[in-house]
């Protein structure tokens, strides 16, 4: 575990502040809806730009995690995230409040992607990070009991105002308590940095894992950013919306929970199977459905099974690559599927209608799934990475 006073507090807040649009989608985009006045294809592109440029900066990032300033890195992006967030308080246009969420984006990317390579440095990655996403499930629950009720008496900018203020937190306490794992916090010499890389390339499991948690990245995103809007569509009402996002926030405490208890029982490339199914029946209910109560359950454990399963493959990633890096990638991984699913749920919903989200999403879920299933022979493809066999 990091050794600094503090330092695991500084990690699970940058994940925290790092992953709020896994939480905060369905109110980001409805706010800027129906406070900022775009349509839902507008307003997807402006969570898109967003994701699109943590994107990019996580992957050109976490290549390099063993050779940058890695303090530096991660809190001087989190302050720029919070610049980001800041800009878009005052953006008046919708041009403007694109490049305010390029540059949210920017620095989100970065900096997550340096504590996410040091959370799996860890001696228990995958404890540490089912424990960055109870942090997270406990905010959720705040979020939503607090966000929607501030943002009715004061407007849409108290959204980007919490942003600010988390990302300032998360800055902070980087800067202050940053981990001392010595691979990844000490300088390489000069001639080291200057030469070309010495690593190997990451394992092809890195690889097909990665793939799967994109595809479960997408339907992630593109199904949760509209979960308030298809509740209020549906003539539910704004305070039973609200009650079920606050209540999928209380149930989405217990996946990193189960995931820590039953790290040794479950073997992750049999959990990898549950998630993308879990996901296809879900997204089928939320998108068909015109009773309340299955909505009910279907968005309050919407966020469960990508929790979960996650977990589980953060892990199994942090075993493969001992460096750092494929962990460090979980930023570009988580928000590659994200930054495409609120411009797509988006584009299919104006067109077809939010049944069209169910059926993109079982088939975005059976290419997950197939990406996972390669993962149960990855042992006896590559023997040298001594996973232990499926059961």
């Amino acid at each position: 575990m990091p050794a600094r006073r503090g330092s695991i507090f500084a990690l699970v807040t940058a994940h925290v502040a790092g992953m709020v649009d896994l939480v905060a989608l369905p109110v980001w985009v409805n706010v800027l809806i129906e406070r900022f006045g775009y349509d839902a294809q507008n307003a997807g592109a402006l969570v898109t730009a967003y994701l699109a440029c943590a994107v990019v900066c996580s992957a050109c990032v976490a290549p390099l995690f063993t050779r940058i300033p890695a303090r530096l890195s991660a809190a001087g992006g989190f302050a720029i995230a919070a610049c980001g967030f800041g800009l878009a308080t005052h953006a008046d246009t919708f041009g403007a409040m694109v490049a305010a969420h390029a540059l949210a984006g920017v620095g989100v990317g970065t900096g997550l992607s340096v504590a996410h390579g040091m959370v799996g440095k860890a001696s228990n990655p995958h404890r540490l990070f089912a424990f960055c996403h109870l942090a997270l499930g406990i905010f959720g629950v705040v979020y939503f009991a607090a966000v929607p009720p501030l943002i009715v008496a004061h407007g849409g900018v108290t959204l980007f105002t919490v942003f600010v203020a988390l990302s300032l937190v998360a800055a902070a306490a980087l800067a202050l308590a940053w981990p001392t794992f010595d691979a990844a916090a000490a300088p390489l010499d000069p001639a080291r940095a200057s030469g070309p890389a010495k690593t190997p390339p990451l394992a092809r499991g890195c690889w097909t894992a990665i793939a799967g948690i994109v595809c479960m990245a997408l339907n992630q995103a593109m199904v949760f950013s509209f979960v308030q809007r298809i509740g209020l569509a549906r003539g539910f009402g704004d305070a039973h919306v609200n009650a079920v996002l606050v209540a999928g926030g209380l149930i989405n405490m217990l996946p990193p929970v189960l995931a820590a208890l039953l790290q040794h029982r479950l073997d992750a490339r049999n959990v990898a199977l549950f998630g993308p199914i879990a996901q296809i029946v879900l997204a089928l209910t939320l998108s068909n459905t015109t009773a309340f109560a299955p909505y009910a359950v279907a968005s309050a454990l919407w966020v469960f099974a990508m929790i979960f399963t996650h977990t589980f493959l953060f892990g199994l990633l942090a075993k493969l690559d001992t460096s750092g890096r494929a962990v460090a990638y979980t930023p570009a991984m988580l928000m590659a599927g994200s930054a495409i699913g609120p411009l797509l749920g988006g584009a299919l919903i104006v067109r077809f209608g939010f049944v069209a989200l169910g059926a993109a999403a079982t088939v975005i879920g059976l290419a997950s799934l197939v990406f996972f299933g390669r993962l149960r022979t990855l042992d006896r493809a590559e023997p040298s990475l001594g996973l232990p066999p499926v059961h």
